[in-house]
């Protein structure tokens, strides 16, 4: 008998049918004798529905109304789950952020968690019951409802998980582990048995969409081992964790792809160490945050920077750095195009050299140029056109053999 924590995604819990089959696995193991904690994403779509309905009403929402809305999402699965769980005989509670004692930091939309007090999970847990939490969702020291932001559902089960000292965390999701690439795009790309804290980090900030970084970077914070699974079958997954015995079997472990860059320019500021801190500092304290920085000397002690946001931030961080060239008394800023980022990762990077060569090789074969660059002592990435960005990936990943590694 464990105590065990489990997530389940938007497309897991998408309707009727899929409720029953996550209920149906859920009592599996609870006759086994585990006690189980359940977190649970809102139904996949509501929340791009919410968006929407929100945006048609008023083009820039105020975040603390978004916040009231987008919980509505994960509130009604957990009802929803615990019916279906009712329905076979399971005793479940449900309990939203604030009830399971998550509580966050006072930003609206993307709150980060503060700290867990687990509520009254570990009582209801005593009592036989299965403990079904709204992922995503927390509340701040002004009793506000919060949100935690993209992939907020899996950070909360890996919190919860390390706050109740959970034996077992698994997210299931709609694939069945971590891959050497999407399989959608590199059809022999393989699935890796294990991988570690520190490259599924770099892969997951660099497009991954297994796992958002800040849930990676709380486990390995807190060293919260975690399976991430497919919820449509029962085959093992890929388990995240601390010195995976498989790290340095290849030089790489995986290829990244982020379409969603945007490459800003800001021109003309004062070329010294007070300008570029202001206008990164300002960018910071607006939760925006910015890759592959470049910065180019002009004439006459100017400046000019170029780096890379996520596309959907670049409208709020065009508002902060316009406020910091404000204050500044000079400079410009401006979208200078769409860029996808290609990354590669794998630990054996800092013992094998030649991998930069490879990589432009393979970028080169396909003819995709690169005119930003960031490195790391595990990590490569490159920022190509998007419309050579599959191609390249491709080539990439036949270059280093990956579909043979592991």
């Amino acid at each position: 008998m464990s105590l065990i924590v489990q997530k389940y995604g938007g497309t897991s819990v998408a309707n009727v049918d899929r409720i029953k089959n996550v209920a149906a696995r859920i009592k599996a193991f609870w006759q086994q004798g585990h006690k189980m904690v359940v977190v649970v994403s809102a139904r996949s779509g509501v929340t791009n529905d919410l968006v929407a309905r929100a945006r048609a009403l008023h083009p820039m929402p105020d975040e603390r109304e978004m916040d009231m809305l987008l919980a509505v999402g994960e509130q009604e699965t957990i009802a929803l789950l615990s019916m279906a769980l009712h329905a076979i005989g399971v005793p479940a509670c449900s309990r939203t952020g604030a009830q399971a004692g998550i509580h966050t930091d006072s930003l609206h939309t993307r709150a980060r968690i503060a700290r867990i007090t687990g509520g009254d999970i570990p009582a209801r847990l005593d009592e036989g019951k299965v403990v079904i939490v709204a992922g995503f969702q927390g509340v701040s020291s002004e009793s506000e409802i919060t949100t935690l932001g993209r992939g907020g559902s899996d950070l909360t089960a890996i919190a919860v998980s390390a706050a109740i000292k959970a034996d077992l965390c698994q997210i299931y999701t709609d694939v069945d582990g971590v891959y050497t690439a999407d399989p959608r795009l590199v059809l022999n790309a393989r699935k890796l048995t294990e991988i570690s804290y520190e490259e599924m980090l770099e892969l997951a900030s660099s497009g991954s969409k297994v796992m958002q970084a800040r849930s990676v970077e709380f486990a390995q914070k807190y060293n919260v081992p975690f399976e991430v699974r497919s919820s449509f079958n029962e085959k093992p997954g890929t388990l995240v964790k601390n010195n995976a015995k498989t790290m340095e079997e290849a030089v790489i472990s995986g290829v990244a792809l982020d379409r969603s860059q945007t490459r800003v320019t800001v021109g003309d500021i004062p070329d010294n160490a007070a300008t570029t801190a202001a206008i990164f500092n300002a960018l910071g304290e607006a939760g925006v945050s910015v890759d592959m920085i470049i910065k180019n000397l002009g004439a006459n002690g100017r400046a000019n920077l170029t780096f890379s946001v996520g596309t959907e931030q670049f409208p709020h961080a065009e508002k902060v750095i316009a406020a910091a060239l404000r204050e500044i008394g000079s400079g410009t800023v401006r979208a200078s195009g769409e860029v996808a980022k290609l990354s590669i990762v794998g630990v054996g990077m800092i013992s094998h050299p030649g991998v930069a060569g490879v990589l432009f090789n393979a970028l080169a074969s396909v003819g995709a140029n690169c005119d930003l660059i960031t490195t790391s002592e595990i990590k490569i990435a490159v920022a190509i056109a998007p419309e050579k960005a599959d191609a390249a990936v491709r080539a990439v990943h036949e270059a280093f053999s990956l579909h043979t590694h592991r």
